[in-house]
């Protein structure tokens, strides 16, 4: 078996000094392989030839399936990079992804239901989160991983102590501190890549319609039902889905309410 693997580092390494190009060593190292296998499976088993070269096929057919599966993983991940790439003689645009972002959300890319596509939506898409309590702490630290573009953030409450067995957004050091800040600080720590936009208000009549009209989907995490109520009418106004969730104790809801 070593005979063989020096034959393929010869062919790698000599062909790369001679300036042959990848995919004629790989065809050269595929050949090697296959002739090996090849000899394993045709040679009597006390065939010289065939000792010196492992005596059996079957290891040679594992390197060679794991090798392939390698290659094959890299080839469909390069693939769906590609996709989301700005086309070399255009200008890179808005939503297109750094080669960082495109590490980062390698594991999103590679999904049949996301894919580059589906994550350079959730890039340019802009979502807005009503309250960043224990609803949406932990929306807040999902969205800004999962890569969503811009994300806002309304809640006219600071930071307690009580707050912090369950809003796992904010920390110790953050008691005091308005909500909307000590989200954003911890989300942008996350992920630099998001922009955050913290509304230290109340959401009311003045600037539900404007606000909501902004963005995209609408998440609500609120704990009274005037604010519930005006956020429906002002999604319904505006043609915007709507999520909204609730939560007492043990027992949770969650629905979506979409105009169209």
């Amino acid at each position: 078996m070593l005979l063989v693997f020096i034959l393929a580092a010869v062919i790698w390494f000599a062909g790369a000094a001679m300036g042959q190009p990848r995919d004629m060593r790989f065809k050269l190292l595929g050949a090697l392989f296959g002739s090996v296998i090849g000899l394993n499976l045709l040679l009597p088993a006390q065939h010289p030839l065939r000792i010196a070269t492992g005596g059996s096929a079957a290891p040679w057919l594992l390197l060679t399936g794991a090798i392939l599966i390698i290659l094959g993983y890299r080839w469909g991940l390069n693939r769906l990079r590609a996709r989301t790439r700005p086309q070399a003689d255009k200008p890179a645009q808005s939503g297109a992804f750094s080669e960082t972002e495109l590490n980062r959300y390698a594991r999103h890319i590679v999904l049949r239901e996301v894919g580059g596509a589906g994550q350079k939506a959730l890039k340019n898409a802009k979502v807005l989160v009503i309250g960043a309590g224990g609803l949406g702490a932990p929306v807040l630290q999902y969205l800004a991983a999962a890569g969503v573009g811009t994300i806002g953030v309304v809640d006219d409450d600071t930071v307690e102590n009580a707050n912090l067995q369950r809003q796992v957004i904010h920390k110790d050091s953050a008691i005091g501190m308005p909500k909307v800040f000590s989200a954003q600080a911890e989300m942008e720590a996350q992920n630099p890549f998001v922009t955050v936009r913290p509304y230290h208000r109340r959401l009311d009549e003045e600037i539900a319609a404007d606000l909501i009209g902004d963005y995209d989907l609408v998440l609500d995490g609120t704990d009274n039902f005037e604010t519930r109520y005006l956020v429906n009418r002002a999604c319904v106004a505006a043609g915007i889905p709507l999520i909204s969730g609730a939560l007492s104790q043990w027992e949770g809801q969650l629905s979506v309410f979409h105009p169209a």
